[in-house]
């Protein structure tokens, strides 16, 4: 259902975005009648297009415009029939309404984040839904080589990037630096080379795709610079996410650094530090959260409305949507904590916390706030209370939207959420009971980026429409 709302939504916004770039025609002007589909006045020799109707009223050339621009944009889907001769026969209407963009947009009051027209904001929309996607399988690899207890084996980091080993010699000698490790003496002691290398490719892997971002997002953004596609709005947005980008390199080495040294105690096993390990999880939350956000933003200029009653009741729910949004990024981070302390692997029962629902030693840190992020039993303790406070918020937003009129594409999306939300904390609790095998473990970190995902587009989605798009709606009643 999920992919089917997102689908609906974009669509729906590339129609809205293209109705608000063209400019309105003043009200005395008379609007006549473009031929009707079908007829051989339209599609035949001599014809102007293939236009539907406009809709009766005053802002009946304003719609007119509206499906005329969508109708354009996705005339590269259309089959080599007589439809797909409609559309070539629009391509001079439509550099005439590219060359209005601009002063269509000033006039809407809709400040669009790319210029030249429906072609460059869709082509702009796939290259970052694309980088979004590619962060987000990211995210998944890197939980897989924590998991798998990979991400220790290289001991060296270069910027940029190594050669990994071609020979049996260089195997051996990346072989004797992790030896020198404190995870293979307390942890890995006896470990075979044929182990090693399985590790070893894993945290590689994981390296190498991160790269690949950098160049997946650099060459297409230079080119659409070129291209003069992205106002500077959407260039300042995108160079601070490419530099979030480039940092998270040194963030991750900087967390994997601290796993090399030697541990506090002879008792504690090897681990990266969970202060370091939240930060790198974070950094890379922020990055997916931004791109996706801009992505939405590109294609999908304005929000769905529909009539001024939906665009009311979505205004209700956008103050339930923004405060559950948090809840929802703040339990995800302390999952984050719980992964640092290796706390999924202690108290495997539920819903009690072995024998009691609260462990005696969850304050028994000092300083106090320590507990909270370094006590094995406190930080469990917490993302379990998280997640139940998810699940409940997100049950709340889904019953008070059942009250309210609004869009059915944003009612779909918020029971599309309510369901990510509880398949979320069943796969937790199952995680847990099952002593977090890294199938499920790598399923729960991808649900959270799913839910979050959910409600980034949720909360994208009940936006407050633009002036234009408003004042639209709000003819369209009187006329009625």
């Amino acid at each position: 259902m999920g992919s089917r709302v997102v689908a609906a939504l974009l669509r729906r916004g590339k129609d809205q975005a293209s109705a608000l770039l063209m400019p309105r025609l003043p009200r005395s002007a008379p609007v006549s009648a473009p031929p009707r589909v079908g007829s051989t006045s339209s599609c035949g020799s001599g014809g102007g297009g293939c236009l539907l109707p406009p809709r009766p009223g005053p802002a009946g050339a304003f719609f007119s415009a509206s499906r005329f621009a969508s109708f354009h944009a996705f005339r590269s889907f259309a089959p080599k029939t007589l439809f797909g001769q409609c559309t070539r026969k629009m391509s001079t209407s439509a550099a005439a309404l590219n060359s209005t963009v601009a002063n269509g947009a000033a006039n809407s009051g809709l400040k669009l984040l790319v210029t030249k027209g429906p072609q460059a904001q869709k082509a702009v929309g796939i290259w970052l839904f694309g980088c979004a996607a590619w962060v987000f399988s990211l995210v998944i690899l890197g939980g897989i080589t924590r998991l798998t207890r990979s991400g220790l084996s290289m001991t060296e980091w270069k910027f940029t990037g190594e050669i990994p080993p071609m020979s049996d010699d260089a195997w051996q000698l990346e072989f004797e630096k992790y030896k020198q490790s404190p995870e293979y003496k307390r942890v890995n002691k006896g470990m075979s080379l044929e182990d090693f290398k399985f590790i070893y490719w894993m945290e590689y892997a994981h390296r190498m795709w991160g790269r690949a971002l950098g160049f997946l997002f650099a060459g297409p953004f230079a080119y659409f610079i070129a291209k003069g596609y992205v106002t500077r709005q959407l260039g300042f947005r995108l160079s601070a996410l490419f530099a979030l980008g480039g940092a998270q390199g040194l963030i991750g080495w900087w967390m994997v650094k601290s796993g090399l040294e030697e541990p506090t105690s002879e008792y504690v096993q090897p681990r990266v530090s969970p202060y370091r390990l939240a930060t790198h999880l974070t950094s890379a939350f922020a990055i997916y959260c931004g791109i996706l956000w801009t992505a939405l933003s590109v294609v999908m200029p304005d929000p769905p409305t529909g009539s001024m009653n939906w665009v009311n009741g979505a205004a209700k729910i956008r103050k339930l949507a923004i405060p559950v949004s948090a809840v929802v990024g703040i339990t995800a981070i302390s999952g984050a904590f719980v992964a640092g302390n290796d706390a999924g692997h202690a108290y495997n029962s539920f819903p009690k916390m072995g024998d009691t629902w609260i462990p005696e030693d969850v304050f028994s840190m000092e300083p106090f706030v320590c507990n909270f992020f370094e006590n094995t039993s406190t930080v469990q303790l917490n993302h379990r209370i998280l997640a139940t406070a998810t699940l409940l918020s997100v049950s709340g937003l889904w019953l008070a939207a059942r009250k309210i009129d609004m869009h059915p594409a944003v009612k779909s999306l918020i029971g599309s959420t309510f369901g990510m939300a509880a398949l979320q904390v069943t796969l937790g609790i199952s995680t847990l009971l099952m002593y977090v095998p890294t199938s499920l473990g790598s399923a729960h970190q991808a649900g959270a980026l799913t839910l979050l995902s959910l409600m980034i587009l949720l909360t994208h989605t009940l936006r407050r429409p633009s002036p234009t798009l408003l004042k639209s709606l709000a003819t369209g009643v009187k006329s009625t």
